[in-house]
């Protein structure tokens, strides 16, 4: 390499420290989701040990219609920031990646974009949904545990 061709590379401009952001809702978010899938795997784990012939047909059904409304328990309302279309928070269109997916996009944009206000908003929004889809979760685990009774 010449040093000409030296001198065209250049180290990134210096940027200033990102701000503290809490991401304490988020976490325990994800550690109740983890705690209710343990308890929905342990329930329906119960219900297939005796080839879920324990298992009325009425109750399965509802069960089932808990487990249809799970995906959109992680949708908001209010849809994402700028995109109010996109109600899911868990992962949409990026806004500027066209059809390419971002994963929790109201947070993972607003920190690409150092729009850090918006950064935590987006972590106590989605923390919300992600402890609904916990909730609905236990539920369905509740009554599978009582259909295997």
């Amino acid at each position: 390499m010449s040093l000409g061709e030296v001198s065209r590379y250049r180290a990134p401009p210096v940027e200033p420290v990102a701000p503290y952001l809490n991401f304490a809702p988020l976490d325990n978010a994800t550690a109740a989701l983890g705690r209710s899938a343990t308890e929905y795997r342990k329930a329906l784990e119960k219900i297939n040990a005796n080839g879920g012939s324990a298992m009325a047909a009425a109750s399965l059904a509802d069960v089932n219609k808990l487990l249809i409304e799970s995906e959109r328990k992680l949708t908001n309302d209010a849809g994402l920031p700028n995109r109010p279309w996109f109600k899911h928070q868990i992962y949409a269109p990026g806004f500027y990646t066209g059809y390419a997916a971002k994963t929790m996009p109201a947070v993972r944009e607003a920190i690409e974009q150092k729009q850090w206000k918006q950064a935590e908003a987006g972590i106590v929004v989605v923390a919300g949904v992600l402890q609904d889809e916990a909730e609905l979760i236990s539920a369905a685990a509740a009554k599978l545990g009582t259909a295997a009774r």
